[in-house]
């Protein structure tokens, strides 16, 4: 692991930027901008330290071969001296997990393979440990803050004056979303307030009496909430096969829409289902072959043909997969070139990132046959349904956004404290036997109760005072700052969000809302106003859960700007520190696909500049550090050059890479700080090292292009070689010498 140190060069406060080492194309990146990050921190005397947060490096920490680093960060984010620039990481789905221990296996590192079904102590062990390290492992530590996520003004700007391209839409378009609306999380969920700190316990209840404790210990606090639902496997096998006919019936695309990396537990499972009703005649024929061979449908279509490989029963599976296809209805395609459906792996199809690439597309998804088609989007909670389908249903009518007119939506997010993860899979069960679910207090009084089924997904989360406190304040801050209205999506039909509501309502007595335009209203109601809102150029601000800030965070970014990737993600943590996020958008492990096979990296790393800036800026009130202020003002203008410019990555070979736009933001960056008058001795430093950068400009572009097009070697992909992956990031020997002069 690589650690930069800026030197101390000004007395006037030392500091640290804590900058995370991630996954896939932002660990790439990080390699050729992070040299920049530390060579410009060292003019104000920051020290710019990292830690590595990937995948990989935290199923090395849960064995001992590797610092926790993400332990540590989750400690310091609690204190306020916490200063850490989160960049996206894998939320690894099993797939991705299995992928990653096989590579960490191949460079010597002595790990046990995946347990799929623990039978003794050390398997055991070995699955709880890898549990820690699934799905988004990550955020609920470092999360001690709410969000504040929003288009920063030179985004908004650029995408006015350059619009996106939008899809037209047709009044007769027969792209919709089908839910459950009954029998699922939403309509099951049941919901209480603690009114005192207590332990509580989660047992299942067996007919005979049996009681089996799902989870022994989970403590909580005074006023907190606590939620607890399931999802009826058998109403959800029915509402899948009655999709399927709808789609073939329509002659429409179907395609699943689920969150198997966040709802880590639960959506796998939901997709195993879609994948079985699709395929019903493969399952039903060949179900005790394929339990046999350690096949699960919930790892998907791919895992399965995969498996099947050398089976005596190969031909006959592979022919029913066929014939699948044939009676069915044509499948979304995640790439039609290469045959890979929306069924062939849980993690390809994510909901809060396809849903609006789709809605942007003309509601279009790719079908097989390599061209766009209408689409039924199947979400089989309802919980969040209605707001994609409002959003359809609304441009179905009036027709495609406007990028270079229509508003924002910016979001303020619960999530601090690991508050509504209802993707934590400590408390997620499918259901083994029929019986009763029950959430029992110390006194041994049940709380929450539900008569459930065998292969039912009960799942429970909880959120804690503070937080809602801290969200609620959050939110009135926000809309007093930007005159917009703030409208939390809460649904008084929701058990959750009914207790919720009553928080809020009371929490809002404690601020001053004169004069500020604060309501309160269901997502499907809350989404049309927003979009009606949109339409007029005006903004509203989206306050909401966790799992809605995620959705918004990349459904209304990804019309407005193209991308969620842009986005400022500011995390005001609620011990005084902060956590600057680089924008949603994922780890985009298609753009280090194409680096190893054409030295070229998409990734745009704009969302870094500007968690960057802010990292600054919150260093310089918190530590009296006038220059830090100075780099983060000058960053900022340095962005809209860059932006103006369009030096963003190109999308060809012979452009300039994520390699080309850090030199440029670079040269930008040294020009203002040099033009700046607040610190002569600074400007007269960087003036120097500006005229550098400005007249090698060429020969540096020129040193970056000319590796394009050759494959890259950086040693793995899970836990590339630092050494390998730096020479690759950083072929400018002519950059190089000049960040190493400053």
């Amino acid at each position: 692991m690589l650690r930069y140190l800026s030197r101390v060069t000004d007395s006037n406060a030392a500091a640290s930027i804590i900058y995370t080492y991630t996954d896939e194309a932002p660990l790439l990146a990080t390699y050729s901008f992070l040299p920049i990050i530390a060579a410009y921190a060292g003019t104000a005397g920051v020290a710019v330290e990292t830690r590595d947060i990937s995948v990989a490096a935290r199923i090395l920490a849960q064995f001992g071969l590797a610092d926790d680093a993400l332990g540590e960060l989750g400690a310091l984010a609690k204190t306020p001296e916490a200063n850490i620039i989160k960049l996206p990481n894998i939320s690894a789905s099993v797939p991705q997990l299995k992928a990653a221990i096989t590579e960490l296996q191949s460079q010597g590192f002595d790990i046990p393979d995946y347990p799929e079904n623990p039978q003794t102590d050390a398997e055991r062990d070995a699955r709880a440990k890898y549990d820690r390290v699934k799905g988004s492992a990550v955020n609920p530590v470092l999360r001690e803050g709410n969000s504040d996520r929003r288009a920063p003004a030179s985004v908004k700007n650029y995408a006015k004056t350059h619009p996106h391209s939008m899809g037209a839409w047709s009044t007769d378009s027969k792209t919709n979303v089908a839910t459950m609306g009954d029998k699922d999380f939403f309509s099951n969920e049941k919901s209480v307030v603690l009114g005192a700190d207590d332990t509580l316990r989660i047992e299942h209840v067996g007919a005979d009496g049996t009681v089996t404790v799902l989870k022994e210990s989970l403590p909580v606090l005074a006023g907190e909430v606590v939620d607890a639902t399931y999802l009826d496997a058998a109403a959800l096998d029915t509402f899948l096969t009655a999709q399927i006919a709808r789609a073939k019936a329509e002659g429409v695309l179907f395609s699943a829409h689920l969150k198997a990396t966040m709802m880590k537990v639960s959506d796998p499972i939901i997709f195993g289902h879609v994948v079985k009703a699709f395929f019903p005649a493969v399952f039903a024929e060949f179900g005790d072959v394929l339990d046999a061979a350690g096949i699960s449908a919930n790892d998907g279509l791919n895992s399965l043909l995969e498996k099947i490989k050398g089976l005596p029963e190969q031909a006959a599976i592979e022919a029913a997969i066929t014939q699948a296809y044939a009676d069915g209805p044509a499948l979304a395609m995640v790439d039609s070139d290469k045959g890979i459906t929306n069924l062939h792996v849980p993690s390809d199809v994510i909901i809060d990132a396809s849903m609006p690439a789709m809605i942007r597309t003309s509601g279009h998804m790719w079908g097989p046959d390599g061209a766009e088609a209408d689409t039924l989007a199947v979400i089989p909670d309802s919980c969040y349904a209605g707001v994609y389908q409002t959003v359809i249903d609304d441009c179905r009518i009036n027709g495609a956004y406007d990028p270079s007119t229509m508003g924002s939506v910016p979001n303020v997010g619960l999530m601090a404290q690991a508050a509504e993860e209802y993707g934590s899979h400590d408390k997620t069960f499918e259901i083994a036997a029929a019986g009763t679910v029950r959430v029992v207090n110390a006194a041994g009084d049940a709380l929450i109760e539900h008569q459930v089924s065998a292969g039912d997904i009960w799942r429970a989360c909880q959120t804690k005072d503070a937080p809602i406190r801290d969200w609620v304040k959050l939110a009135v801050t926000r809309a007093r700052a930007t005159g917009s209205p703030a409208i939390f999506w809460l649904d008084e039909n929701r058990a959750h969000d009914a207790n919720l509501i009553a928080k809020v309502n009371e929490y809002l007595g404690d601020h001053d809302t004169q004069g500020l335009d604060i309501s309160i209203l269901a997502p499907a109601a809350a989404t049309q106003v927003s979009i009606d809102r949109i339409r007029k150029g005006e903004d509203t601000i989206s306050v909401t859960g966790n799992v809605l800030r995620d959705y918004n965070t990349d459904l209304f970014p990804i019309l407005e700007l193209g991308t969620s990737a842009k986005m400022l993600s500011v995390v005001p943590l609620m011990n005084g520190g902060g956590l600057f996020e680089t924008g949603a958008g994922g780890s985009a492990p298609k753009h280090v696909q194409q680096l190893v096979k054409e030295n070229y990296l998409r990734w745009d790393s704009l969302g870094e500049f500007f968690a960057l800036a802010a990292s600054f800026e919150h260093l310089a009130t918190t530590a009296g550090n006038a220059r830090a202020q100075i780099l983060a003002d000058t960053l900022d203008r340095a962005t809209g050059t860059f932006l103006n410019e369009d030096r963003s990555p190109g999308r060809r070979l012979g452009t300039i890479d994520n390699r080309g736009s850090h030199f440029y933001l670079a040269l930008y960056w040294a020009e203002e700080i040099a033009a700046q008058t607040e610190d002569t001795a600074l400007a007269a430093a960087f003036a120097t090292f500006a005229g550098r950068l400005k007249d090698n400009e060429q020969t540096i572009v020129d040193e970056l292009l000319a590796v394009q097009g050759s494959p890259a070697d950086i040693g793995g992909y899970f836990r590339p070689d630092a050494a390998k992956a730096e020479a690759v990031m950083r072929p400018s020997t002519t950059l190089n010498e000049a960040l190493a002069s400053l």
